[in-house]
């Protein structure tokens, strides 16, 4: 039985982030694949929302996605419903355009680079937990039955997650639309937008670039209900594309089709003892807004260093809890607005395409109910509650600040730092050096805050005393 601290299951986005993290972090991870070795570009995912990038320039990695990719500073939904991202309060004021293979390569090769253990062709066949921890059993590729022993064990691996169905977790709700057609074609015109979206009454299609040549087409038409397994023609591609956007781009060489069903689903927990769940594992919704993907790194982003913390001994076990409080409500909320998206998408009958005139007519003349859909959508907005009595800082989102003495704060949080944000610099004792960066603000502000490995406040206080402080970093760095 090979034994390790954390065993993560799934290598998509979600499970390679999560990896990745911890093995930075010094604790040694086994990674589980089903899959054999490689990163398919049939993916579903187009987009980068700022938060996500947020996370990923506190793990170096942003600026590097930000040179292939490319920005887009207003986000379409349908119609005439468009989100304007240039005034986000964030380094990332656009959406980063580019397929998901590519978040993956360099996922991929970070968590390889931090030590990762890979068992790609592994499906893991059922797991059993105890006082100490949980033992998976597992099939290689040889058919042979195994066993992996970890202290945690965290299921990244998917909607039809094996983890959460050997813990036993429903995965309670219902499919929004069927017979969604996906195709990857070349196009004889190139379309005026980088994504191109567009709703009717009757159909809705996508456009995204590969980057290759090849858009990725994501369709659907009303009143067309095939099992997933049905065979999807070009032609069929064509004709609802130009219902929805007018032409079909002299759409041409399909490399590869599909049809699939979108799923409105949450499990009521994250958290069964040692065993926890993140990404699609734990929620799924409509691609509507793009938020699928990156909700799953925000899940991680808000997992990994809690779990390092209590893996190696700086925290106790009860700060797992706080996953399940933090990013349950997101998960609700992101089902919610992505779910209000499609329908509006799908507004057929007179009253709901009211309500999506409406909806466009609001959004254009209020400035707060557009910042808070921008804020949803971005991932921006959200906020994880306080305990009563702390600092109104507690919980926000800390946007980019500057340091004094040059430096970014999210340049400070890499490694999977807590920052601490204070007047004067704070002597920080070789026990915490590897975990905590004290810095002052640039701008000469007189709060003192401390700032979360995944960039959220954990403390604050506006007239701090060195005794106070020390209390707080017992409390959160440990």
């Amino acid at each position: 039985m090979t034994t390790t601290p954390v065993i993560v299951v799934g290598a998509g986005p979600t499970g390679l982030l999560l990896a990745g993290d911890l093995a930075a972090a010094g604790v040694p991870v086994t990674l589980v694949e089903k899959r054999p070795h490689r990163i398919s570009n049939l993916s579903r995912a187009f987009v980068l929302h700022a938060r996500t990038l947020e996370q990923l320039d506190a793990r170096a990695l942003a600026d590097e996605l930000e040179a292939i990719g490319r920005p887009l500073d207003r986000l379409d939904l349908f119609g005439r419903l468009s989100l304007d991202l240039t005034a986000l309060h964030s380094r990332f004021r656009h959406v980063l355009v580019l397929p998901q293979y590519e978040v993956e390569k360099v996922l991929e090769r970070r968590a390889a680079e931090s030590g990762v253990d890979f068992r790609y062709e592994t499906e893991v066949t059922g797991l059993a937990q105890d006082a100490d921890g949980v033992t998976v059993a597992v099939r290689g590729a040889d058919g042979r039955p195994a066993s992996l022993r970890g202290a945690y064990v965290v299921g990244a691996d998917g909607m039809r997650s094996a983890v959460r169905r050997a813990v036993g977790l429903p995965f309670p709700g219902r499919s929004v639309i069927r017979s969604v057609v996906l195709a990857d074609v070349r196009l004889a015109e190139p379309p005026e937008t980088l994504l191109t979206v567009n709703a009717t009454g009757d159909a809705f299609a996508f456009l995204a670039p590969f980057g290759d040549g090849y858009h990725r087409v994501i369709c659907w038409r009303r009143g067309r209900e095939e099992a997933d397994d049905a065979p999807v023609g070009l032609d069929e591609v064509k004709e609802i594309t130009r219902l929805a956007l007018g032409r079909d781009y002299g759409m041409h060489d399909a490399r590869w089709t599909s049809r699939f069903h979108s799923d409105e689903r949450q499990a009521p927990a994250y958290r069964v003892g040692r065993v926890l769940l993140a990404g699609d594992a734990a929620h799924v919704h409509s691609p509507a807004g793009g938020q699928g993907m990156n909700t799953g790194l925000q899940d991680v982003a808000n997992l990994s260093w809690k779990l390092a913390q209590v893996v190696t001994g700086h925290a106790p076990e009860a700060l797992l809890d706080t996953y399940q409080a933090e990013r349950h409500p997101v998960g609700r909320a992101v089902l919610r607005s992505s779910g209000g998206i499609v329908r509006l998408a799908m507004a057929g009958r007179p009253w709901t395409l009211a309500l999506r005139a409406a909806l466009v007519t609001a959004l254009g003349a209020c400035a707060p109910l557009r910042r808070l859909v921008t804020g949803q959508v971005t991932g921006i907005g959200y906020r994880y509650r306080a305990p009563r009595g702390a600092h109104r800082l507690v919980g926000t989102r800390v946007p980019d600040v500057a340091l004094a003495g040059g430096g970014r704060l999210y340049e400070a949080l890499r490694g999977g730092r807590f920052v601490l944000l204070a007047p004067q610099t704070h002597e920080v004792t070789p026990e915490r050096a590897a975990r905590l960066t004290a810095a002052r603000w640039a701008s000469g502000r007189r709060t003192a805050l401390l700032v979360r490995p995944d960039g959220y406040a954990a403390w604050a206080a506006d007239t701090p005393d060195p005794a106070e402080i020390e209390a707080a970093l017992a409390t959160h760095v440990g």
